[in-house]
């Protein structure tokens, strides 16, 4: 989601800090498009920003509809969300929309604090499962097999990471692309 109120030193999506309201997409576009892009079969949604929880009217409506494509299709995908928020800010002023997640990482990201630990940035960060579905997919049996890593996915308007870099990664990507006479126009962490 777009927007970022808390602009973590060192983040990594430092394009989705700015609220951009000529990026504003209705909830059923992206429901859509989401829909249009997994051939109607996910096997989960990640939610990340920018915050998430700076957009909470539209972030429920969001949660609101994939539950309803979940239940209308009968489909067991999970539900995961990034936020830089607390655990306990998230349960005591958004517990609504928690009820409609499976999985949580909670906490800003630190820069000096760098984490090994599945799905987090840095050691702060944690994983909270919030149904049964997310204990399945992002307990300690879920995710036993899991490995740190970055994901490379293109379109007509560039090359997207996605993924949670370790501590060092795009600094070396940026060279390994460099001493193969690739330039990178603007990368995203250094906007």
């Amino acid at each position: 989601m777009q927007g970022c109120s808390l602009r973590c030193r060192s983040c990594c999506s430092l394009d989705t800090w700015e609220f951009e309201a000529d990026r504003g997409m209705e909830v059923t576009t992206l429901l859509d498009w989401c829909m249009d892009v997994s051939g109607g079969l996910p096997d989960g949604v990640t939610i990340s920003g920018g915050e998430p929880f700076d957009q909470p009217d539209a972030l429920l409506a969001l949660l609101k509809g994939f539950d309803i494509w979940r239940s209308e299709a009968g489909m067991h995908f999970d539900i995961l969300l990034y936020s830089g928020y607390s655990e306990a800010r998230l349960k005591r002023d958004y517990a609504e929309h928690l009820s409609h997640l499976d999985a949580l990482v909670a906490g800003p990201f630190r820069e000096r604090s760098s984490s090994e630990k599945q799905f987090c940035g840095s050691d702060n960060q944690r994983m909270i499962t919030l149904s049964l579905l997310g204990e399945t997919h992002y307990g300690a049996a879920g995710i036993s097999g899991w490995k740190s890593g970055m994901q490379a996915a293109a379109d007509d308007e560039g090359i997207w990471m996605i993924g949670i870099p370790r501590p060092g990664d795009l600094g070396r990507f940026e060279v390994g692309c460099s001493e193969r006479g690739l330039t990178l126009g603007k990368p995203s962490w250094r906007c």
